[in-house]
């Protein structure tokens, strides 16, 4: 698999006042991360709240992704849905755009059987010649890819990586690049000898969590020095919290597409402590 970078931001997709894509927000914002530690960018998955995005919507984004930053970090394609003709389509046109890689996520509310999930990824597999990760992430499909299927969809040309959610699962598998799915479980998979994490708290923390990665020595310090990080980014449903410390810090994604609505008072008022605590807020005012 080419290399895809170790520290891979899930991005969220900036939206202005009437909720439409900001585009120039975005650039902003792709910049700012490769700035700030990213090795690459996930564009279009569940932190770009690709479900409420038009298919028009989130190939342009990655198309502008591709264009912008070529050659100043990797771009990684969400491409996932629970129908599989749909994600083929969706692998199609990003392999076209020039997507480094494609990030698929297991059928989330059909629940396939695992000769199901199998067909599906050879499908969509057959769409693209870049890259596969398979997304597996129970607590928002409904089904969970075990490793000893992990380890037969490995035999799919193109199935590369894994993103992996399940946390009580998380080991190597072979044949397959290992990427935390969660930020907190990024120590642990660094330590396992994974590839790296796709993240969230790096839209905030770059800098830190790529000191993860180079930095092995003093890995599990920083990890734990993260931890107040982590627990106010999940106070509830991403990317709301992150978008929340996003606008707090100066950033402009603006808010959330229904079903996903803004963080209330508490969340917020946790989310802004959490800013100030780690010295953040306080420099973006100064």
């Amino acid at each position: 698999m080419p290399a895809l970078g170790s520290l891979l931001t899930a991005m969220v997709t900036p939206f202005d006042a009437d909720l439409c894509v900001d585009e120039e927000a975005a650039v902003a914002l792709m910049h700012h991360l490769v700035a700030h530690g990213s090795d690459g960018l996930v564009i279009c998955g569940t932190t770009g709240e690709a479900a409420t995005l038009t298919d028009e919507e989130h190939l342009r984004m990655i198309e502008l992704a591709v264009s912008e930053m070529r050659g100043r970090c990797t771009i990684v394609a969400g491409v996932g849905s629970n129908d599989t003709r749909h994600a083929a389509h969706l692998t199609a046109r990003a392999t076209e755009l020039g997507a480094d890689a494609m990030l698929s996520v297991t059928p989330y509310y059909v629940k396939p059987n695992r000769r199901g999930i199998v067909r599906h990824f050879e499908v969509v597999a057959q769409a693209t010649d870049r890259p596969i990760i398979l997304y597996n992430i129970p607590g928002r499909t409904g089904t969970d890819m075990p490793n000893d299927l992990l380890s037969e969809l490995a035999q799919i040309e193109h199935v590369a990586a894994v993103k992996q959610a399940n946390d009580d699962a998380l080991a190597p598998v072979d044949g397959l690049a290992l990427y935390a799915g969660n930020d907190d479980t990024l120590c642990r998979t660094l330590e396992l000898g994974g590839a790296g994490g796709i993240c969230v708290a790096s839209h905030i923390v770059g800098d830190e969590m790529a000191r993860m990665v180079a930095e092995p020595e003093r890995r599990r310090e920083i990890d734990t020095g993260l931890k107040g990080v982590y627990a106010a980014l999940s106070v509830t449903t991403n990317p709301i919290p992150v978008k929340a410390a996003l606008n707090l810090l100066g950033h402009r994604v603006g808010g959330l597409r229904l079903p996903l609505v803004e963080a209330d008072e508490r969340e917020a008022s946790t989310i802004r402590a959490m800013l100030e605590r780690y010295g953040l807020l306080q420099t973006v005012q100064a």
